[in-house]
């Protein structure tokens, strides 16, 4: 049978099951961040390797363009081209994945893209 104890009694284990519980809510946004991020950099870095392939510039904005067209089609507006430029800046701002790896463990998607506009 249950027995009902004090509050005072619960509230240690409640706390410390409280900081376990927002632990692995940070922890698990810290791992969503990084794979989101190193999909845009294999993204980028993808996108990077086929302009270079041709070295034109015409070439690389058809290449945005038409696959910005059939992403967004596929997975939505989240492919949008300025989207694909972030990527490719992403990847060509941090040409070793193994630095941006541990750099996106520290730092928000967001904060990445602002870094590397100022790049």
């Amino acid at each position: 049978m249950l027995t009902v104890t004090p509050s005072n009694k619960i509230s240690p284990l409640f706390g410390s099951i409280k900081q376990l519980i927002e632990q692995g809510k940070r922890n698990v946004a810290v791992s969503v961040n990084a794979e989101l991020t190193m999909l845009y950099w294999n993204v980028g870095n993808a996108i990077h390797k086929e302009i270079l392939g041709e070295h034109r510039a015409e070439y690389g904005k058809q290449v945005i363009a038409t696959l910005s067209a059939q992403l967004e089609k596929e997975y939505g507006k989240g492919w949008s081209i300025e989207q694909l430029r972030h990527c490719l800046r992403l990847a060509e701002a941090f040409p070793v994945k193994q630095i941006l790896y541990t750099l996106c463990t520290q730092l928000s998607w967001s904060h990445l893209r602002i870094l590397i506009l100022w790049m």
